[in-house]
């Protein structure tokens, strides 16, 4: 049975459409997948997250562990700080991208919902392996998580939680709104500024309403959004989607993701992933525009001609650019910006050619 987070009744309240994703009951949408990507666009929208895995270490070897799984370097980080990273198998396969944040007196990490289990028990592994001495803790069916995202979102807020505008991206605070201890990050995943809250899932039900009242009124500042909009807008923003564009069987040179992985460091998947960079990624992620409103799906050929040179790993309709857009892995021979390629769409060639990423970028 789907586990339910704890505002699940807020959701059927405000008549959302509930799916199983990685395990969940969660809501797809409410009223339109289009009518949530504008109003966050335009505005602002809440997603429950919840989800998400919630993770947080501590001890003697807790930055160890830490710096031993991630791509990225944490030494520089600063309590108060959040840093996205790849967590990566030996051959430099990504097992998961997750954000990690550094706290007075611990570490905090949020994973993908269908990689948590999975990360859990790779890491009680490694802790046993190599000795190490830290604790480790899954506080995400203890808590609640939910992102409000949108040009408004910080202006909104600042009302009831005045330190929120001095919040830097990928930055957090702890504070409290009516008693309700929070941690806010300034991060998101729809191109758009926000923030993520984790509170108690005890208090989720007040603090949703103080977070979020009015919201169900036809202008409301903020109104919610379920994860057909998530989607739409991620993609926009050319962010990367766990089984899609990252998997065991992809690593992050390839993703373009080398930004967020330090080779001078030594960690799990390193020396794979020297190789890769050494000799070029054979494959490269790209957008891809293509003609007309069909949608290429994943797993779509991607053609040079009569020759398959890749795959589509994520498409939709673009609501805000107005255009079909994918993302694809496709041969580095053909991954350079304005190549002309075709996405073969159930035996339909679709014109489609290679773009800049994100497709949508805020000003």
């Amino acid at each position: 049975m789907a586990k339910r987070t704890p505002i699940y009744d807020f959701h059927v309240s405000a008549g959302a459409r509930m799916v199983d994703f990685a395990g969940w009951e969660m809501p797809i949408m409410y009223r339109s997948i289009v009518a949530e990507h504008e109003q966050t666009r335009r505005s602002g929208g809440i997603f429950d997250v919840s989800h998400m895995g919630r993770l947080s270490f501590s001890g003697v070897d807790a930055f160890k562990f830490l710096n031993r799984i991630a791509t990225r370097k944490l030494d520089d980080a600063k309590v108060g700080q959040s840093k996205y990273s790849l967590v990566c198998n030996s051959a430099g396969g990504v097992l998961d991208d997750v954000i990690i944040s550094r706290d007075q007196k611990n570490w905090v990490m949020v994973c993908n919902a269908s990689n948590r289990d999975k990360l859990v028990a790779h890491f009680q592994k490694i802790r046993r392996d190599e000795n190490l001495d830290f604790d480790m803790a899954d506080n995400t069916e203890a808590t609640v998580m939910v992102a409000l995202q949108g040009p408004k979102v910080i202006e909104r807020l600042s009302g009831m939680i005045e330190d929120v505008k001095d919040i830097k991206r990928y930055h957090f605070i702890n504070t409290s709104l009516m008693l309700v201890k929070l941690q806010i990050f300034r991060s998101g995943y729809t191109g758009e500024d926000g923030v993520e809250i984790v509170l108690s899932a005890k208090a989720a039900s007040m603090a949703l309403k103080m977070l979020s009242s009015s919201l169900n009124k036809e202008h409301a500042t903020i109104m919610p959004a379920g994860l057909g909009a998530r989607d739409t807008l991620r993609l926009e923003a050319g962010m990367p989607l766990y089984g899609h564009e990252l998997t065991e069987s992809t690593d992050p040179i390839s993703a373009g993701l080398g930004w967020a992985v330090d080779l001078s460091k030594e960690f799990i998947g390193a020396e794979a992933l020297r190789v890769i960079k050494e000799n070029g990624a054979a494959r490269k992620l790209v957008g891809l525009e293509l003609e007309g409103k069909r949608i290429a799906r994943q797993g779509a050929p991607v053609m040079s001609g009569t020759t398959v040179v890749g795959e589509v790993t994520s498409g939709t309709f673009g609501p805000t650019v107005q255009k079909s857009i994918a993302m694809a892995y496709v041969d580095a021979n053909f991954a350079a910006e304005g190549t002309e390629l075709q996405a073969d769409l159930k035996g339909t060639m679709n014109p489609a050619k290679v773009v800049k990423l994100p497709f949508y970028k805020r000003l």
